[in-house]
């Protein structure tokens, strides 16, 4: 009833406050008082160039939403009867798995696919007691009719990458379905995604994760929005829009031939499912991605593990970006494909663009202190809104899609996501450097416990990750970030402080649970949550 009147208030509040800072900027009263001088221009422009990129990619998020909105009818429909079933290999590549591999092999052996067209490979090259363990339950479930072999490497050579293409020699499937360690497939997996195939064009289908010990504590929580904000949004938008996406590494299925008309499995990245991904997409096989099929797995329960994770993709999608990019450029690809495939490969840059962002915003702030808030209104909102804001609607978009009645409680945890975002940057920043200057590094698996629930604990297990130096960086950034929000209270920029203490909060969190977790490991932070119960599909769910 009073919008015109408050609208008219606003206004006029708009208008003057233009007049203001208009007069505030040509008033000659205190003119040659304040001149820019070299040392502003060399914070400024860095701050701003910064910012502006940073702006880019995460206007690039909110045009995934739009993506994913806009050609929300270009779903795949249910397939055709299968009137035949293929043959199909089911490949478990595992290193140092013995606390998981007994689950996952169990899980495969309940396939109701028939089992004269199964063909179950257990790719090891543990170097521990997991060699003894994995062999003795692929001899079990053999002795039972499961038709599975045991291959066991004596090297590493080529990482995962190396150990299904060994697996591949012998393979005699025409299909190729890939798990993880950690990953419980439901008995109906095959038997929903093969049929797919039936279009000869399809070269690979890509299942949606569920995680078995999502309310384990804060930070599974957090892998779960993050996680779910790629599945949903990101492979929802570049599917549904006809833009290349990337096999999960897991979780999936590949037509044979794809593979070898790609060329292969190639281990000079740490992300060898990415780079097979887009070397298939460009010889023109079709991908699909079937959100609708679920696939149990379990989260990093560790923050060193976490990490790990997050740094090997990071190295891995920069190191895929400096191989592939190039040959997406030259291709016949459309120009949304290619702009697609460029954001998407290059996003981790932002990773480094963040920690040189942290150590400018002080320096920034003493700089700009003579300035008015409206210019920083202006300015500084706007590329606020873009670079930081479009995460928050990117991952609440997702969870309003899977829990449309409880999605809300997204918001809770939304500054722990942002916050962890920025605590894992300096981590994913080293891996991202050291992919652009082409050095290498082994591939760092992700420790897997068999945590299912929140009366788990692997206190007493091992294969943690050794937390490094990382974390003693991490809490020095933390340290600096909260007398940058005194520095903003004491100079009473009172605006700045809850983004401020994001940095806080992100970067003592991740170093203090680095280095909390390396000697008290039962430190999680755990949280109050329902328990599971089991899915549609079958998979263990939420």
């Amino acid at each position: 009833m009073h919008t015109p009147l408050l609208t008219s208030a606003l206004l006029a509040a708009h208008i003057t406050s233009i007049g203001q800072y208009w007069h505030k900027i040509t008033d000659p009263t205190f003119r040659g008082i304040y001149h820019v001088n070299a040392f502003d221009l060399a914070m400024m422009i860095p701050y701003f160039l910064v910012l502006f990129v940073l702006a880019t990619y995460g206007l690039h998020r909110y045009w995934l939403v739009y993506d994913y909105y806009k050609y929300a009818r270009n779903i795949p429909g249910p397939p055709p009867e299968a009137t035949h079933w293929p043959r199909v290999t089911v490949q478990l590549p595992i290193f140092n798995e013995r606390y998981v591999i007994e689950r996952l092999v169990e899980a495969v052996s309940r396939f109701d696919y028939p089992r004269e067209f199964l063909d179950i490979q257990v790719l090891d090259d543990s170097t521990d007691e997991t060699q003894q363990v994995a062999s003795a339950c692929v001899a079990r479930f053999a002795a039972q009719g499961l038709p599975i072999t045991y291959i066991h490497r004596a090297n590493r050579e080529g990482y995962k990458a190396g150990a299904l293409e060994n697996g591949l020699k012998t393979a005699r499937g025409e299909f190729v379905a890939i798990f993880d360690a950690d990953f419980i497939p439901a008995p109906d997996f095959l038997r929903r995604s093969i049929p797919y195939f039936q279009n000869a064009k399809i070269g690979m289908v890509q299942t949606r994760w569920t995680y078995l010990n999502r309310d384990y504590s804060l930070l599974t929580q957090v892998e779960t929005i993050l996680l779910d904000g790629h599945f949903v949004v990101e492979h929802g938008a570049r599917s549904r829009r006809g833009t290349f996406f990337n096999f999960n590494g897991t979780a999936g299925v590949w037509r044979r031939q794809a593979i070898d008309d790609a060329g292969g499995w190639e281990h000079d990245t740490l992300t060898e499912d990415t780079d097979l991904s887009y070397r298939a997409q460009l010889h023109g096989w079709k991908f699909l991605y079937l959100p609708d099929i679920e696939c149990a797995s379990e989260l990093p329960v560790d923050m060193n593990g976490f990490k790990a994770q997050q740094a090997r993709w990071a190295k891995g999608l920069m190191q895929t970006a400096k191989k592939i990019l190039p040959r997406v450029m030259k291709s016949n690809a459309p120009w949304h494909v290619k702009a697609e495939a460029f954001f998407h490969l290059t996003a981790n840059i932002s990773y480094p663009l963040m920690v040189l962002l942290s150590t400018m915003l002080l320096p920034a702030m003493i700089v700009r202190f003579y300035q008015g808030w409206f210019q920083m209104l202006v300015v500084d909102l706007p590329l606020f809104l873009a670079s930081t804001c479009s995460i928050s609607s990117f991952y609440l978009v997702a969870q309003k899609e899977l829990r449309p009645k409880s999605w809300w409680r997204t918001f809770l945890y939304m500054p722990f996501v942002m916050a962890t975002g920025i605590g894992i940057s300096v981590r994913n920043a080293q891996a991202v450097i050291e992919a652009i200057i082409g050095k290498k590094s082994e591939f760092a698996r992700t420790p897997k416990y068999k945590i299912e629930g929140k009366g788990d604990s692997f206190v007493t297990k091992t294969y943690r990750n050794k937390a490094g130096w990382m974390p003693y960086a991490e809490v020095l950034l933390g340290i600096y970030f909260f007398f940058t929000v005194l520095y903003a209270i004491f100079n009473e920029n009172y605006a700045t402080v809850p983004f401020l203490l994001l940095f806080v909060w992100g970067y003592l969190y991740t170093g203090c649970m680095s280095l909390g977790q390396t000697y008290f490991a039962h430190l999680r932070f755990g949280v109050n949550a329902p328990e599971m119960r089991p899915a549609s599909s079958g998979a263990p769910g939420f």
